[in-house]
């Protein structure tokens, strides 16, 4: 099964490609989108037009993308949410099924902790995959976020159950 990653953002998305195989994850590609111009939906074209590209080529059939986290500043956080919303129509365009991830579920499952910094994720994505050369910013968070699908995707194939309901009910009992 091949899951595409997404970190979105409006001037730079980065992605990553992982086949997830039954005992392991293989690295297919990752990169990141420079996004360019001023007009903030010519740069959500870009987006939808990019990562479009990349399911043509790749031919994921899952996408796994970072869910909204409140920032500091509400129009940061709107500009984040209408790129993720270009590359969610990216990938319904194509029929690929869509999950999302919080940013502390996603250091979770790569790093073991929710609150890890961005080095640790980058650290750790490269040996989850055996990947030597170093990864940019973007693109280890959009393999991080494929890499968080997987397991989630394995847990729920083992047990039959939910993965990401089963945490959520352990949370409310608590």
């Amino acid at each position: 099964m091949i899951i595409l990653g997404v970190d979105p953002g409006s001037r730079t998305t980065g992605f990553g490609l992982i086949d997830n195989q039954l005992d392991r994850m293989v690295y297919i590609h990752s990169g990141f989108l420079k996004i360019k111009g001023d007009r903030l939906p010519e740069r959500l074209g870009q987006i939808y037009q990019q990562i479009e590209a990349v399911i043509a080529t790749y031919r994921p059939e899952h996408l796994s993308i970072e869910q909204v986290f409140m920032h500091r500043n509400a129009d940061s956080a709107l500009k984040l949410g209408q790129a993720r919303g270009a590359a969610i129509c990216a990938a319904y365009q194509a029929g690929l099924e869509i999950t999302e991830y919080a940013p502390r579920e996603i250091k979770q499952a790569v790093v073991g902790k929710g609150a890890a910094s961005k080095d640790q994720v980058q650290h750790m994505v490269k040996h989850l995959l055996g990947l030597r050369a170093p990864l940019q910013e973007d693109e280890a968070d959009g393999l991080a976020i494929a890499i968080c699908h997987a397991q989630f995707y394995a847990t729920q194939q083992k047990t039959g159950i939910d993965a990401k309901l089963l945490k959520r009910r352990r949370t409310r009992r608590r």
